[in-house]
């Protein structure tokens, strides 16, 4: 059963143009100033949820973003000052790229994050998907082989720096602590100072492939997982193999347990006017993502349209239409997104976490709308 409701803002400024007649996303450019707006545009979503009642605002950690799209390179700082200016909201990361850091260092900030604001911090981890950011920061991401091997040792480490008091560790990336001399003795374990104060520490992943490499990895550190909508919907792949990876390793779950379902969304009083609102705004997400490889099986004309302004009909890329045929968006009234959720609730018995978000350039003052639509026409249906 539903009985909690969060958001994703990725951490894209307000954009101006959008579309596909729009400026396209290579050609994108802002100034500090305007790119420094997605803190104050952060704030203003965390304090309305939290007066809303919801319960975790999530965001995505990215890097050297001047195009606009996702702005926010440290979710752990941005979240300490988000819990100190609202009273119960919970911020998630969603995700810290672990190829990007350190592991002992992404450790040490959470488990700072989550003693100053008392445990309102969720952990999240990923590998990445943008060459340019991981690349440049250190990690590897040209090979997903090397990427997976490099992600998975450090998620090791992380979580034997949260529950040991001293830590060891011999990999192939990482050999930790260094053999030397320290202070008179032969160094041969170190421990993280500070570690968390609340254990065993809530984390969640994103499923993407549902290889079971992956799940039954994440099923070893007890992490959770964020599914997308689509196939994820449709009942293939992401929440059928959590739950098998759950059972190889002795669990019994039901369906959609452990599982949070993401979901794009628009409301408003006609299916037609939603789809009529949300089309720039899926567009804008279309020209970021696509060529990242978030829209399957599109051609190589339709990757090209999709870089260029307008005519993207002529390519046959696909119209948000089709993507709600695939459950991947919902535009449409409360009463329907209601019943979609009813839906989903009996398709997914376990599931208890629903991400609702406003896509890739949604302007500020429309998010928090939507916000406020949600709260007061859809939540009240899942009450209790």
């Amino acid at each position: 059963m539903i009985t909690k409701f969060s958001s994703l803002y990725a951490g894209h400024v307000d954009l101006g143009d959008m579309g596909q007649d729009a400026t396209p996303a290579n050609e994108r450019r802002y100034s500090n100033e305007q790119l420094m707006t997605v803190f104050s545009k952060s704030e203003a979503i965390a304090k309305t949820m939290d007066r809303l009642g919801y319960d975790t605002l999530w965001f995505a950690e990215h890097h050297f973003q001047r195009e606009g799209y996702e702005c926010i390179p440290n979710i752990l700082m941005l979240g300490v000052h988000l819990a100190h200016v609202t009273e119960k909201l919970k911020i998630g990361c969603g995700f810290n790229i672990c190829p990007m850091w350190h592991p002992l260092r992404l450790a040490e900030d959470y488990a700072t994050a989550d003693i100053l604001t008392d445990g309102r911090i969720i952990f999240g981890v990923g590998r990445g998907y943008h060459t340019r950011e991981v690349e440049t920061l250190g990690g590897k991401m040209m090979s997903q082989d090397e990427n997976r091997d490099m992600f998975e040792e450090q998620v090791d480490i992380i979580f034997k720096a949260f529950n040991n008091e001293s830590v060891t560790h011999k990999g192939k990336h990482y050999t930790l602590p260094p053999k030397l001399p320290y202070r008179g003795y032969e160094l041969e374990d170190i421990t993280l100072v500070p570690r968390p104060k609340h254990l065993p520490v809530e984390c969640w992943q994103p499923i993407v492939s549902a290889n079971p490499r992956g799940l039954d990895f994440m099923v070893k550190h007890g992490i959770k997982g964020v599914v997308g909508g689509g196939s994820a919907l449709l009942g293939e792949g992401p929440v059928v193999g959590y739950r098998d990876a759950l059972a190889r390793a002795g669990t019994e779950a039901e369906l959609g347990e452990g599982i949070c379902v993401g979901i794009n969304f628009h409301l408003a009083d006609s299916k037609e006017q939603a789809v009529k609102e949300a089309t720039p705004f899926y567009e804008e997400h279309a020209k970021m993502f696509a060529p990242l490889g978030f829209f399957r099986g599109l051609n190589d004309e339709q990757l090209a349209a999709v870089a260029q302004r307008g005519n993207w009909d002529r390519a046959g890329f696909p119209t948000i239409d089709a993507q709600m045929g695939s459950r991947a968006w919902f535009c449409g009234t409360s009463d329907e997104m209601i019943e979609y959720l009813k839906d989903l609730e009996e398709q997914f018995p376990g599931l208890q976490v629903v991400n609702v978000q406003s896509s890739m350039g949604t302007p500020e003052s429309v998010m928090i709308e939507q916000l406020k639509r949600f709260a007061a026409e859809v939540m009240p249906a899942f009450a209790g």
